[in-house]
């Protein structure tokens, strides 16, 4: 039976559009701030207020500061805002891709960019800096919940400087553009989750390695009520001692202190083990402040932890210690055992966030992974899995057939149990039905999509999403994008017409409500079809994976 195109875009929606997800505003090169980036349109338009009416880019740009003003083109501002697709490259960092706004302003003869990311894609950037080196997966999907948490939890850590957070450990270590399809799957696979404690989104704080002895959570936070955050040996990070030695000169100390150093004595230490406060010549200073201090001047390699012994050898003072990090919460070294030895990303969370419980909403969910021929179901009810996988299976094979391309792994579908559970998973309203993120499928409940006679059109629509996304080139427009799985859905729905693509771009970036995106998304497919007619599917798909 043929789907009206109506119906079909009641549950169309890419997620490279993320129009409806929580997002966070994060600083760019918090400590190190340009004065020169190179902007790279790929269907972005530049505004220089909130509310200034936005002017398309059609060429590549430099911005550069000077003092409290910065440049492009003919452009003069203090602020810059580019919504859109744009690549961002300079000479001190790799190029990445910016997908939603990007604020710039020029302060002091530098540019301060913040970049509203949604929280899945900021969650992947996190990963790729603090654990892109896992090879166990579920410790990656670990850290992956444990990010996602520590996010929500803290909230805006730089709120009064105007944004959420920085791009560095003071925050989470963020690596834009360099981001493995190892990691995307492992959120993906996570979508959503958060640790709760108490209904709260609980204090997920990581670290390294702890040296075989995890910290109490007051050693970071005296007030901090975390009893998941207790002190206890580490069974597993023991098994790879992180041991170092570190040999400063006391010349090299007072340089780091500020001040002669002609002596260094612990004072205190934690019940771990770990020093807390030191005497250096008679006066207290905290072992934090101390280590911080050698790190920002000396190089963060010399002191790695606070879990050392000491020794005063004259004209150098001598460290032995264990571990990387303050100790608190996850120790990545002990999740990447667990994981190699078969543990489950859930067991290693309960292992280091003890009486916490894992769940899109406070209450948890229960998830169970039931395999297919070709792939597999996410769901909290097993009746799911006789009805949907042939289903699932068939509209598969659809996509592959229709595409000529084949999927790179194996997919997941993950079927949330309520509507309520799904928005506050993923962030898209309810009406939209589902949407794919990485290699998973994120569905509704199965009864929502029988009532309206379109769970077979969903899932082969988004299977079309999840190769065409997996091919397309970085630079492919939006609308081609969204308009060619419309189109591949069921080509005998869409009406070709011709349309100016690149307004339907820029109109595609900045979509709000229900209206404006059944209306942009019915143009993306007739504008495919148009394309298709005048030069066949063969060359549309061509074109998706060059990018033109």
């Amino acid at each position: 039976m043929k789907q009206s195109l109506c119906v079909l875009l009641l549950v169309f929606l890419s997620v490279s559009s993320g129009a409806q997800e929580r997002t966070l505003r994060v600083r760019l090169f918090w400590q190190h701030p340009p004065d020169e980036i190179r902007i790279t349109p790929l269907g972005a338009s530049l505004r220089t207020c909130t509310n200034c009416a936005p002017v398309p880019l059609t060429e590549a740009s430099v911005i550069r500061a000077k003092h409290a003003v910065l440049t492009i083109g003919s452009i003069s501002s203090g602020t810059v805002i580019i919504t859109g697709r744009a690549r961002i490259s300079g000479q001190d960092f790799p190029p990445f891709s910016a997908e939603n706004e990007l604020e710039i302003k020029a302060r002091d003869g530098f540019l301060l960019l913040t970049l509203k990311m949604p929280l899945e894609s900021y969650v992947a950037a996190v990963l790729q800096g603090e654990s892109g080196g896992f090879k166990s997966d579920d410790a990656l999907k670990a850290m992956a919940v444990a990010a996602r948490t520590y996010a929500v939890h803290f909230g805006s850590r730089h709120q009064t400087e105007g944004f959420d957070f920085c791009d560095t450990t003071h925050c989470q270590d963020v690596r834009l553009g360099a981001e493995s399809e190892r990691v995307r799957a492992a959120v993906a696979a996570t979508t959503g989750e958060l640790l709760w404690y108490h209904r709260q989104a609980a204090a997920t704080y990581y670290h390294r390695s702890c040296g075989g002895q995890l910290e109490d959570a007051r050693a970071l936070e005296p007030d901090l009520e975390a009893p998941y955050l207790r002190r206890h040996q580490d069974a597993y990070c023991v098994r790879v001692p992180d041991e170092w030695h570190a040999q400063i000169s006391k010349s090299d100390l007072s340089h780091a202190l500020g001040r002669p150093v002609t002596s260094v004595a612990v004072a205190e230490r934690s019940e771990s083990g770990r020093v807390q406060r030191l005497l250096v010549n008679g006066r207290a200073i905290s072992a934090t402040d101390f280590r911080l201090a050698i790190g920002r001047t000396l190089g963060w390699d010399r002191l790695r932890s606070d879990l050392y012994e000491q020794q005063d050898l004259g004209d150098v003072i001598t460290f032995r210690g264990r571990g990387q990090g303050h100790g608190v919460g996850l120790c990545q070294a002990g999740a990447e055992i667990m994981g190699k030895h078969g543990d489950s990303y859930r067991e290693i969370l309960a292992y280091y966030y003890p009486g916490t419980s894992l769940g899109v909403n406070a209450q948890g969910l229960a998830w169970e992974k039931l395999p297919g021929e070709a792939l597999d179901l996410l769901t909290t009810n097993k009746a799911d899995a006789a009805f949907l996988l042939p289903t699932a299976e068939k509209a598969l094979q659809f996509a592959t057939d229709r595409t000529g391309w084949s999927v790179s792994g194996r997919p997941q579908i993950k079927i949330y149990p309520s509507i309520s559970v799904y928005r506050d998973a993923t962030g898209e309203p309810g009406w939209v039905a589902a949407s794919t993120l990485g290699s998973t499928i994120r569905l509704q409940p199965i009864t929502v999509l029988q009532r309206t006679h379109s769970l077979d059109s969903t899932l082969r629509h988004e299977f079309l999403h999840m190769l065409i996304e997996a091919n397309a080139a970085p630079n492919a427009p939006l609308w081609l994008r969204e308009g060619l799985a419309i189109y591949l859905a069921n080509s005998q729905a869409v009406r070709p017409a011709s349309i100016d693509v690149d307004a339907l771009e820029r109109q595609m970036h900045s979509l709000r409500t229900e209206e404006q995106m059944r209306a942009a998304y019915k143009s993306c497919g007739a504008a495919v079809a148009n394309a298709v007619e005048k030069d066949g599917l063969q060359s549309v798909l061509s074109s998706v994976r060059k990018g033109r």
